[in-house]
């Protein structure tokens, strides 16, 4: 028999051998675990307590028992074609936080008289003259005049672009006519503070404080409870 074949029979049986030593050997001994060693123990510190101011308001309506607004309404009068209507909804968010009860009413503040008449006018005659360039060459003769006018004809001269001018001076016309520029605030009935008069917008702490120095007055407070 030669070494070859003595190899190829033997090293089966080495391995053969090696796999029953190793399945009826006990596995060796687990190492002992070293834990890592944890660091000193700091105790917690608190934060220091945060002082939060409290507004006049605030400690006004915490005397009263928290129902200085119950039975009070403020009205606020804005413009509503001058985009004034985010800033009242804040307002009106602001003042129900700040006194709870309290009714806050937001409404529209209309031109002037005059105003609101020239505002229903314009669109007629913006009408009115879109119409006369598109059908005036027969309109002109129907009222007797044989030869429009020059302004007549160099609006015809370009017919779409007159019209879009007249389109877009007619709405701004209109647009400014119907404004007012108002902010007026007023809590129950009485005027606590006019955009017409200041020029501007009132800040949040300072309507706050306008209308708690209102609600806390002591025809306010006692007309307040008898309601």
């Amino acid at each position: 028999m030669g070494r070859s074949q003595l190899l190829l029979i033997g090293l089966p049986i080495f391995l053969f051998c090696s796999d029953l030593f190793n399945l009826f050997t006990p596995p060796p001994p687990k190492p002992p675990s070293h834990r890592p060693n944890h660091p000193p123990h700091i105790p917690h510190q608190q934060p220091p307590p945060v002082v939060v101011p409290d507004f006049p308001s605030q400690k006004q309506a915490s005397g009263l028992g928290g129902a200085v607004g119950y039975g009070n309404t403020v009205e606020i009068n804005f413009c509503v074609s001058c985009s004034f209507k985010g800033t009242a909804v804040n307002m009106k968010k602001m003042l129900e936080t700040a006194f709870p009860g309290l009714d806050v009413v937001l409404a529209n503040y209309p031109p002037p008289p005059p105003k609101r008449l020239l505002a229903k006018v314009v669109p007629v005659a913006q009408m009115g003259v879109i119409g006369m360039i598109v059908a005036g060459d027969r309109v002109f003769p129907m009222i007797g005049i044989a030869h429009p006018p020059a302004w007549f004809n160099s609006l015809r001269a370009n017919r779409f672009g007159s019209m879009a001018s007249t389109w877009l001076i007619g709405n701004f016309l209109q647009s400014y006519l119907q404004s007012s520029g108002a902010f007026e605030v007023l809590c129950n009935g009485e005027l606590v503070f006019s955009k017409l008069k200041e020029g501007r917008f009132p800040g949040e702490i300072e309507l706050r404080d306008l209308i708690s120095k209102t609600l806390t007055k002591p025809s306010m407070v006692a007309g307040s409870l008898l309601k």
